[in-house]
């Protein structure tokens, strides 16, 4: 979840702020597919992806963009209205009620050395590594891919040279909606998902980026490994309540050690 949040700073310089929701939306298609057509949510990645980057490209190139050269304010509003938008509309569709999926393989575990891993948590970190490799590929050797990277670096540049500045930019908002997409599959798989659950996985979000590095897709990673780690090594040692004092604690050492984040570029 935190890459796709990467990928769309990194790129368009916005920030989403309904990522979570978005998320959510995702968890519940994961559930609907689970429940009328049986299909385990990680096979069901791969169609949910594909929907959040047709509708992530269609709400840049059709809402977003034009927003792109106003004022920061404007496009804070602009996604927090999407952000309530989609809470409402959820709410309207699936009512307040948590709702879940259960699988065999959420009752088994693996005991390596002294820890015992449910066997949930191990795939889903392993199909979340997998999509990173898979979003990692596609900047560095992929033609699309390196144009991206071009309009990140040089948005002036990347319009003398004749690239679709607008068209590249909804290819970055829709991948980073099919992280997303791909999250969500994996996280009902852990949590159970209501409505409201998004506001909590956006500030979540934001925290893993900032602490990586704004911008940074290799922070991104290593920012939600140290928070994962930071939070349940408190809920471990500590109490489950103080994994969020945990990660916010990680967050503020960064900031004041090093204010672009730990793979972060300082700024001119």
């Amino acid at each position: 979840m935190a890459l796709g949040l990467s990928v769309i700073f990194g790129v368009v310089k916005l920030v989403n702020f309904a990522h979570g929701e978005m998320m959510v939306a995702a968890m519940f298609a994961a559930v609907l597919l689970f429940q009328y057509f049986g299909l385990d949510p990680f096979l069901s990645m791969l169609p949910v992806a594909a929907v959040f980057f047709g509708l992530g490209y269609a709400l840049q190139s059709g809402i977003v963009n034009p927003f792109i050269t106003r004022p920061q304010h404007s496009q804070f509003m602009l996604l927090i209205a999407v952000a309530i938008i989609l809470v409402n509309g959820l709410l309207m569709g699936f009512g307040p009620d948590a709702r879940n999926v259960q699988t065999d393989y959420q009752l088994e575990s693996f005991q390596l050395g002294p820890l015992l891993v449910d066997a949930a948590r191990l795939y889903a970190a392993l199909a979340a590594l997998a999509c990173a490799l898979a979003v990692f590929a596609f900047f560095r050797f992929t033609l699309t891919g390196k144009a991206i990277r071009a309009c990140a670096d040089n948005h002036l540049g990347a319009r003398v040279v004749g690239l679709n500045v607008r068209h590249l930019y909804a290819l970055s908002f829709g991948l980073g909606a099919a992280c997303v997409g791909a999250a969500g599959c994996m996280m009902v798989l852990l949590v159970d998902v209501t409505p409201l659950l998004g506001p909590a996985y956006t500030l979540l979000a934001f925290i893993i980026v900032i602490v990586g590095g704004m911008g940074s897709m290799t922070g991104a990673m290593l920012g939600g490994v140290l928070i994962g780690v930071s939070e349940a090594v408190a809920g471990l040692v500590i109490t489950p309540s103080a994994k969020s004092m945990f990660s916010f604690a990680l967050l503020i050492l960064v900031l004041l050690a090093r204010p672009q984040g730990l793979l972060g570029k300082q700024q001119a």
